[in-house]
């Protein structure tokens, strides 16, 4: 059964001349990525996404004490009890199409074990944390929403600094896509996709 998005194209007389232009437009795509690739600089958070590469402003306090607070519980978690690897803001994300850097990423240790000491992407992980930026946020509800979904991203943590909100959401795996679980202000979130970890929504935004 083909994907819903091509049976428009299916009926169309022009079937075979619009696979050669999206498949032009495709390799073309594909060249510009791989020298994405070859140029990626270490102090440069960028992404490549539909195309194109995507350069982060430099974020506001509030965003980084956010994901300071987040790293600052999550890591001694997940180290101390060997559950996997934590990775922030310089961790490349290779996707199908798209390259990403999310904020925060999970692996488990049965995933993290094949990584290598010189290796710049990785495979998508387990759990993402995206904390939203005026220049960011409607990726990271858009694009990155689905794709991380699609390549199996368990759980994915929506963090919105100005509302001081925390939005969780977990990857129904039949259909690949999430479902909210819990929006929060105050009170606890148990994550899913970290064996045992929880943590205060509060103190996020402390």
């Amino acid at each position: 059964m083909s994907h819903p998005l091509l049976q428009p194209l299916m009926h169309s007389p022009e079937l075979g001349k619009l696979v050669e232009e999206l498949g032009e437009i495709w390799r073309d795509e594909q060249r510009r990525r791989h020298a994405f690739w070859a140029a990626a600089d270490e102090g440069v958070k960028a992404e490549f996404i539909d195309g194109e590469i995507l350069y982060h402003s430099p974020i506001y306090g509030r965003h980084w004490k956010a994901s300071s607070n987040i790293t600052r519980h999550l890591l001694p978690y997940v180290y101390d009890r060997k559950l996997g690897e934590v990775a922030y803001e310089k961790a490349m994300i290779r996707c199908t199409r798209n390259d990403y850097e999310p904020d925060i990423c999970f692996w488990r240790a049965e995933i993290a074990a094949s990584f290598q000491p010189k290796q710049s992407a990785f495979t998508p992980p387990d759990f993402i944390v995206e904390i939203l930026s005026d220049s960011t946020a409607e990726r990271d509800r858009g694009v990155k929403f689905t794709d991380y979904a699609l390549h199996g991203v368990q759980e994915y943590w929506i963090v919105d600094t100005q509302a001081a909100t925390l939005e969780q959401y977990i990857l129904n795996t039949l259909h690949n896509k999430y479902e909210l679980k819990v929006k929060l202000e105050e009170g606890m979130v148990y994550a899913q996709a970290i064996e045992g970890f929880s943590m205060d929504v509060c103190f996020i935004f402390e």
